[in-house]
């Protein structure tokens, strides 16, 4: 039988339960508390938090290096954008949020690393209804950064057609806390012994990798990327083309499976990794097998941009 505990003695064993991964946080804020703290001992949500039973919340995640933060505004502009899609208010304001992922990266003290924002309905019981939560929770945590070694920009991944489908259009456009598709889509992926694993719609075009968006350079030379229609548009992907669309025609269209195959380049851009070129697809060949141009030149501008355009921490 479970011993019960005073709240005295269930601290002190919390404390003393090993915490995998606490090496790896930084620092993290909790709106209820309204401190930042550096124990990850510590970080705990409330079990009655519908954003951890139900999912229903919202998140971003983005990214400090040498000491300089990618991409704030961006990520908080889509970040109010899934709040009022799924019809729930931060608890304090946007100008509050924004000066807390800054206050969390800070009081890290190191050098690179990532921010998550979590925004959840909030604790108040364990229905579905969000009318039960009478305030929204807010979570902030700064981890480290793994960045990808240089062989993947060197020599290429591979990826794949995973059998997963992409999500219906209204939930994909929506950066919410439900991320069950996409975590199956990597489990897929390492049974299978790919790096990446790519979704296609229910008309069998491209629409996302698990985390990361996926673009192709065709035969012309244009930069091809799937319309937004059941993909998040990602905040690193729309800086590339921002960056890149005087060098190269741009296109937003459908690309079907046989055009990846055709393709010259086949390009993951995500908030990690940058541009990380893919060689093989489905076991099969890209183009000449080896990364190209296209993808070199864009993790170019997105490095030289995060320190012409970082803010300082």
């Amino acid at each position: 039988m479970a011993k019960v505990a005073d709240s005295k003695a269930y601290l002190e064993a919390m404390l003393a339960v090993e915490r995998p991964g606490a090496h790896e946080i930084q620092a993290f804020y909790e709106h209820r508390v309204g401190l930042v703290c550096t124990d990850p001992k510590l970080m705990l949500m409330p079990w009655d938090d519908h954003l951890v039973h139900r999912g229903d919340g919202i998140f971003e995640t983005m990214k400090f290096v040498g000491r300089k933060l990618y991409q704030l505004e961006p990520h908080m502009a889509r970040m109010q954008r899934s709040c009022e899609a799924i019809y729930m208010t931060p608890p304090c304001s946007w100008d509050d949020i924004r000066g807390l992922i800054l206050d969390v990266a800070r009081a890290g003290g190191r050098d690179d690393g990532m921010v998550r924002v979590l925004i959840g309905r909030g604790p108040g019981g364990f229905g579905i209804y969000p009318s039960e939560c009478p305030e929204a929770s807010l979570y902030v945590v700064a981890y480290d950064l793994h960045p990808k070694p240089e062989s993947v920009y060197e020599k290429g991944v591979t990826a794949f057609k995973t059998s997963i489908p992409a999500k219906q259009s209204y939930l994909a456009t929506i950066k919410s806390i439900d991320y069950l598709p996409n975590v199956l889509m990597k489990h897929e992926a390492e049974e299978k012994g790919y790096d990446f694993p790519f979704c296609f719609d229910h008309n069998g075009f491209l629409a996302e990798g698990a985390t990361e968006n996926v673009c192709i350079v065709d035969d012309g030379g244009s930069l091809i990327i799937p319309e937004f229609t059941n993909a998040l548009a990602g905040t690193t992907l729309m800086r590339a083309v921002d960056l890149i669309k005087n060098e190269l025609p741009i296109v937003f269209r459908s690309i079907s499976e046989e055009e990846i195959l055709l393709a010259r380049e086949v390009i993951i851009v995500g908030t990690t990794g940058d541009a990380i070129p893919v060689v093989r697809f489905n076991g099969k060949p890209i183009h000449n097998v080896k990364p190209g141009p296209v993808a070199k030149r864009i993790r170019e501008l997105l490095k030289k941009d995060l320190q012409d355009t970082g803010i300082p921490l």
